[in-house]
């Protein structure tokens, strides 16, 4: 039987009562080192004495722990890991033992225990409230990790309160349609629920500059200045590139910036592009943007894409088979937002025609709504035709040939799968010998700067990508 979301303590015992059962006397060595935290949307913190014991846990028991946990409450799980020599209740003591919940542990007062006295409000503070335009679905718990988003999915833990070191400013990019919206959403409703106190403001750079805008034609800068710095213990903003050219706007985020920083007060700003990419903006920003932690969001790899798409038809009840969760996760590259909707398109003409949403309604609708090119092109189609185009074998662009001429053909490939087929640097890098994601970033860019400024790189990539839409 399922057990309620709200009894993160329970489902946590139920769990590791699993877990022990696989092999006691192992469990019990290893996880007189380890302590539960938490358990909140999804997201499981562990505090371990070291790092070996970490990853020893990690290897061996973990994804025991959490197929249970997901078992029970139907969550996506996710794990914060603290590292902490002093340990108030190691779980293996606290099986051996009565149960009896660690003060440490104790996530919400129970209706039996009295309900903490509330902190008094200044007589003209407002009180907090959560910002009106956050979605509900978008938690930690419905957000799908793999390697193409774990570092900012991990960033966004830590600067929600979830454990890990913390990073001020939070820099999060990455193009269109990847989740860097989903992550902001996420530390808002982390934060709320863990202070309900917390002012969290939650704005677009277009939200801000129209804020901005109207307190100046109202003469209200005192008011706009109050909710932005004074009034503000988070401060989330979305698509800060909108900034660009602003020069006013810049000018006051910098000094919103500023005063924020100096109280701790955490910052999260989400863009499309690096800090350092971003056109016509202030260079103290720039340099600003870049004083926490700046982290990517590529396009998911395949095995992620599969799990979104499950997680994605888990959440809106949509009965769907492995072979279709493939066939969609290959099909649709490009961002995580086109392939929710490419599934929810499918559940829309499934319901609409009664079908169901097998593996030949798929075909048949995505085949009816895409070009035909672009479903069948793959890694190995743009690998053959730039074998074709510098006269190599498809062998030297997977091998560890430096030479000059194989190496630039190699970056081009890549460069056109990056662009062409929206593959992560992850996939690109294991079709090209397996090799590092940052190799490949590094190629791209290559490319990308070499084909503004050289003439013959431009002629080789037009040729290859005329030939590419020809076939």
């Amino acid at each position: 039987m399922t057990i309620p979301k709200h009894e993160p303590r329970e489902v946590f015992d139920r769990a590791i009562e699993h877990t022990r059962a696989l092999s006691p006397a192992t469990f019990d060595q290893w996880f007189g080192g380890v302590q539960f935290d938490d358990l909140t949307d999804g997201v499981l913190t562990l505090r371990v004495q070291n790092e070996f014991v970490l990853e020893w846990v990690r290897d061996n028991f973990l994804p025991a722990l959490t197929d249970k946990i997901r078992e029970l409450t139907g969550w996506s799980v996710q794990v914060a890991w603290t590292v902490d020599q002093n340990l108030d209740a190691p779980i293996a003591q606290r099986v051996e033992l009565t149960p009896v919940r660690p003060r440490a542990l104790v996530v919400r007062p129970t209706s039996a225990a009295p309900a903490p006295a509330p902190r008094p409000e200044p007589a003209l503070r407002r009180v907090p409230s959560m910002p009106d335009d956050l979605n509900p679905k978008h938690t930690f718990a419905s957000f799908v990790v793999g390697p193409s988003n774990q570092l900012a999915h991990a960033a966004a833990i830590a600067a929600a309160g979830g454990g890990g070191r913390r990073y001020n400013p939070l820099f999060i990019c990455g193009g269109t349609g990847l989740g860097k919206t989903h992550l902001m959403h996420a530390i808002a409703h982390r934060v709320f629920e863990g202070r309900p106190d917390a002012r969290i403001i939650y704005v677009s750079a277009e939200k801000f500059t129209n804020d901005f805008i109207t307190a100046i034609q109202h003469h209200r800068m005192d008011e706009f200045r109050t909710r932005y710095r004074s009034s503000c213990d988070v401060l989330l903003v979305d698509d800060i590139q909108f900034l660009a050219g602003r020069e006013q706007t810049q000018e006051e985020f910098f000094h919103t910036f500023n005063a924020l920083h100096t109280l701790d007060r955490q910052i999260v700003v989400t863009s499309d592009k690096y800090p350092q990419n971003l056109e016509r903006m202030e260079e103290r920003l720039v340099s600003r943007f870049s004083w926490g932690l700046v982290a990517d969001i590529q396009v998911p790899e395949l095995e992620t894409r599969v799990a979104i798409v499950r997680n994605k038809a888990a959440l809106e009840g949509i009965a769907l088979t492995d072979d279709v969760a493939l066939y969609l996760a290959q099909m649709v590259r490009s961002n995580v937002r086109e392939l929710e909707g490419t599934l929810i398109r499918l559940a829309a003409k499934s319901s609409l025609t009664g079908r169901p949403v097998d593996l030949p309604f798929a075909r048949a609708e995505i085949t009816a709504t895409s070009p035909p090119r672009a479903q069948m092109m793959s890694v190995e189609d743009i690998q053959r035709a730039v074998c074709h185009h510098f006269h190599l074998r498809s062998i030297d662009l997977t091998s560890k040939d430096r030479h000059k001429s194989v190496a630039f053909a190699r970056h081009v490939a890549m460069y056109l799968c990056k662009q062409r087929l929206k593959c992560s640097f992850p996939e690109i890098g294991r079709a090209f010998g397996n090799r590092d994601h940052t190799t490949v970033m590094s190629a791209v860019r290559k490319i990308e700067a070499q084909r503004d400024s050289d003439p013959q790189v431009r002629a080789h990539l037009e040729a290859l990508e005329k030939k590419l839409a020809d076939e």
